[in-house]
């Protein structure tokens, strides 16, 4: 139930926003606007405001919406306000109402990253745990233990790294664009020498975005102790004795640097076989004997202690004075959205994956998720799903904003309209893509959360 309302809720408000942008354009360039729709279908509540011509509807169906204006090709139109509909407006007028509902949706992102960024949240700090084995991350030779100072391209001069999630965003982007990334590092204590390490993260660009990916560049999460946390009953790792506060210093006679590592070691152990931890409890030396359990995930068998592992990481303040956190709205919009614009261009001449669309129920489990682990993280999500919805309805296919801008501008270079003819041809292809993209992003949908 709470992640149907969180979706609800983020459905509602990125809707309502985008609508609101095409309703308040047309009502300033003189537009009478008949209905403001949330919702397809039936209406289950509708209301007027005193002197306002607009019916305000919210529909039966909540998976988009409406602004109904004064138009003569969808109806007669008295002569007294010929001047009020939409199609008798200059190109221009017609073009602002029509970009006006992306353009709120990135401007509610731009508040949403700035307000976050003002009000400061506690993120974990960029200490690199163990690379995992193979990984793009250790064959650049990082360690265990080191602190990220600074991150950027080859050409680019690099930015200050506060947290462990902006390293993660420069990963995430320099994988997309399939670059390579320069860190300068810190081994702890702080204070020693800094080194640069380049990752080369070139072949990551046809990969789907999601943990795997993380693995393959080799740094999945921050420094953590390897100290056991809650152990469950029955589990292989209460059966071996294990118990709350261990510290593992070894795993048979190979030493144990932090939870990451330890992680690895349990899931890569062999199927039956024990492995002797070597431990410190209570400033006591223990060794013991403990056999993972492997069960089978989405067909690959991985290994189980049954019990937590690592320590909370290490955490810092990060919070910007009020300019500088809108300008780190903007730049995290822009560039946010200039990601989504490569990656649907490579999707679409099949550089990157398609299993990168998502739909509704990927968008739902991300509401709940989000939801459960604080406001900070549901006002991120919806500020990273108003992008989305901005970006994808400026995309020039038929049915979209973007499509609507490309006949304008057709009308601009030409000095004439699309003809009927052409404007029914183009909405049946437009049509036939967006199901498409719909058909594929369910898809991707259902196999991820079946697997």
């Amino acid at each position: 139930m709470s992640t149907l309302l969180a979706f609800l809720v983020a459905l509602g408000l990125l809707i309502a926003i985008h609508e609101y942008g095409h309703y308040r354009m047309a009502v300033a360039c003189g537009i009478k606007v008949l209905r403001f729709s949330i919702g397809f279908g039936r209406p289950i509540l509708r209301w007027h405001f005193k002197g306002n011509p607009t019916e305000f509807v919210i529909g039966l169906l909540p998976l988009g919406g409406y602004v109904k204006m004064l138009d003569e090709r969808e109806g007669p139109v008295d002569a007294a306000e010929r001047h009020l509909a939409f199609n008798n407006q200059s190109l221009g007028a017609r073009a602002a109402v029509v970009v006006a509902g992306p353009l709120a949706n990135l401007l509610l992102a731009v508040a949403l990253y700035a307000f976050v960024n003002w009000i400061g949240q506690e993120e974990s700090q960029p200490i690199l745990s163990t690379p995992v084995a193979a990984s793009v991350a250790e064959r650049a030779g990082l360690r265990s233990g080191e602190r990220v100072l600074q991150a950027g391209s080859l050409e680019q001069e690099l930015q200050e790294i506060r947290s462990f999630d902006d390293l993660q965003w420069h990963l995430t982007r320099s994988a997309i664009e399939g670059e390579s990334l320069r860190l300068k590092v810190q081994a702890r204590p702080e204070g020693g020498a800094s080194r640069e390490v380049i990752l080369d993260l070139s072949a990551m660009a046809n990969a789907e975005v999601n943990a795997e990916l993380f693995r393959a560049i080799g740094l999945t999460s921050p420094f953590s102790l390897p100290t056991m946390g809650q152990v469950q009953d029955g589990s292989a790792a209460q059966k071996a004795g294990l118990k709350a506060g261990d510290v593992v210093r070894d795993i048979d006679g190979q030493a144990v640097l932090d939870a990451a590592q330890l992680r690895e070691r349990i899931r890569k152990s062999t199927a039956g076989k024990a492995q002797v931890w070597g431990l410190e409890r209570a400033g006591q030396r223990l060794v013991l004997e403990v056999t993972p359990q492997v069960r089978d995930e989405a067909g690959t068998p991985v290994a189980r202690i049954g019990a937590f592992v690592g320590t909370p990481p290490a955490v810092v303040m990060v919070r910007d004075e009020p300019w500088q956190a809108l300008v780190g709205g903007v730049q995290r919009t822009w560039e946010l959205s200039v990601l989504t614009v490569k990656m649907m261009g490579r999707m679409l001449i099949g550089e990157a994956s398609l299993k990168n669309l998502s739909g509704p129920l990927t968008i739902a489990d991300y509401a709940g998720k989000s939801a459960q682990l604080g406001w900070v993280s549901y006002v991120l999500f919806l500020a990273l799903i108003s992008v989305s919805l901005g970006v994808l309805n400026l995309m020039p296919l038929p049915m979209l904003d973007g499509g609507h801008l490309m006949y304008y501008l057709y009308e601009f270079i030409t000095g004439r309209g699309v003809s009927e003819v052409w404007m029914d041809r183009l909405q049946r292809g437009g049509m036939v893509a967006l199901l498409a993209m719909m058909s594929i992003a369910m898809f991707n949908d259902v196999n991820r959360l079946l697997g």
